[in-house]
């Protein structure tokens, strides 16, 4: 490898990557992966776009990132603060073009489950739910999903429970990025550090184009350098252990 990385730091600029200049792109609660791929892009490529967050700023510039990414103090300097109801209407409207958005589970065919697995009265395993996503994915022009995790838990064959689904374009993991083509997910690029035959022993569903897709671009000493100078706290590794972090 040619410079030293995480899998954090790759996630944060895959994700910087997808985004284009002049998009209006909204991050969603509990987001920092997200949060830091953000405000990464404006000083890299993505110069005009505008950064909506889920506390109601625009283009905000706090003195240092959170990890909790509804704090009223990352809306510090924003050109406006408005209501989260504002976003919807926005959103409603066709004025969002991105939204970076979690998730508990997706399958093959990119519905995602964020409610439960088992019987809706007493389920097995209850997750924390979907907010807003029913809603932001059919409105939103893309909606890129992440997860900091990669497993056959997370990546399944059918979701038992679909909770939203709509314009998913990609979703980025520590191993991977997908991308949803023909009604269903298919590789776009497997990261540097990531064998193909794990990466499908970790993945739920037999991906289609495992063997043709290509490597991701690892990120550049540029991209590395712009990286630390915003997230000097690291705020893009809160959701890793650090035995999780290393790349090989």
């Amino acid at each position: 490898m040619s410079v030293k990385y995480t899998r954090a730091d790759m996630m944060a600029v895959a994700m910087a990557r997808l985004i284009a200049d002049r998009e209006r792109v909204f991050v969603g609660v509990n987001s920092p992966l997200p949060m830091v791929a953000v405000t990464l892009a404006p000083k890299l490529h993505a110069t005009h776009a505008d950064f909506i967050t889920i506390a109601g700023g625009i283009n905000a510039q706090p003195p240092q990132l959170a990890a909790a990414t509804s704090s009223a103090r990352l809306s510090a300097g924003s050109a406006s603060v408005f209501d989260n109801e504002d976003f919807y209407g926005l959103n409603a409207r066709g004025g969002v073009d991105v939204s970076f958005l979690g998730m508990a589970q997706i399958d093959a065919q990119a519905n995602v489950n964020s409610s439960f697995i088992g019987g809706q009265t007493k389920p097995r395993v209850r997750f924390p739910g979907g907010g807003g996503a029913a809603v932001i994915l059919p409105l939103t022009r893309r909606i890129i999903l992440w997860r900091a995790a990669h497993s056959p838990r997370i990546f399944v064959e059918r979701c038992e429970f679909v909770t939203s689904a709509g314009n998913i374009d990609r979703v980025v993991t520590p191993l991977c990025v997908f991308r949803k083509l023909d009604g269903g997910l298919a590789l776009e690029s497997i990261h540097p550090y990531v064998e193909r035959d794990e990466l499908q022993k970790q993945t739920g569903f037999a991906i289609p184009n495992l063997d043709a897709a290509p490597v991701t671009p690892e990120p550049t000493a540029r991209e590395l350098e712009t990286l630390v100078r915003i997230d000097p706290d690291r705020v893009r590794e809160t959701e890793f252990r650090p035995a999780e972090l290393a790349v090989a």
